[in-house]
């Protein structure tokens, strides 16, 4: 997302997730822009882990959160966030640094590789077709009939 928007010329400073809540309460962050993996009929976005989390911030301190992803993205077939499955990554990644242990012998890790951002977060989600909004539904409708292509309903 960061190279697309320096690419274009818009002026863009990348942090880490970890980071956003210091410089939000700061009023460094004017908005925040995360991609997605898949986007569900009533907007419902599933991006990597830390995005809701990250809209739950945005929300919270007034700042506008956008999803900018392909339309490719957007699965119809799905009604909400609820029907997206989440991908869950090996333990080791969490319990290993270079094969070495860095855990406690048999504790139990959860290690999920995405999150879903209900769309009440989601300020607006840009696609390279247009720009989104609720009712994210409707306007997912409009958008792929205006693309030509095949509308779930």
């Amino acid at each position: 997302t960061t190279w697309e928007l320096k690419k274009a010329n818009i002026p863009v400073t990348l942090i880490t997730d970890s980071m956003a809540g210091y410089f939000i309460s700061r009023g460094g962050v004017s908005c925040v822009i995360v991609g997605a993996d898949r986007i569900a009929s009533n907007g419902d976005t599933a991006n990597k882990i830390g995005t809701y989390s990250l809209a739950v911030l945005a929300k919270e301190n007034g700042i506008p959160f956008y999803v900018a992803a392909p339309t490719t993205t957007i699965d119809r077939s799905l009604a909400s966030g609820d029907e997206i499955p989440i991908e869950q990554r090996s333990p080791n990644e969490i319990t290993h640094i270079q094969g070495v242990s860095i855990a406690p012998e048999g504790i139990d890790v959860a290690n999920p590789a995405f999150d879903v951002t209900p769309h009440r977060y989601i300020t607006a989600i840009i696609t390279e077709r247009g720009i989104i909004r609720e009712p994210y539904g409707e306007g997912m409708r409009k958008l792929i009939s205006t693309e030509g292509g095949k509308d779930a309903d």
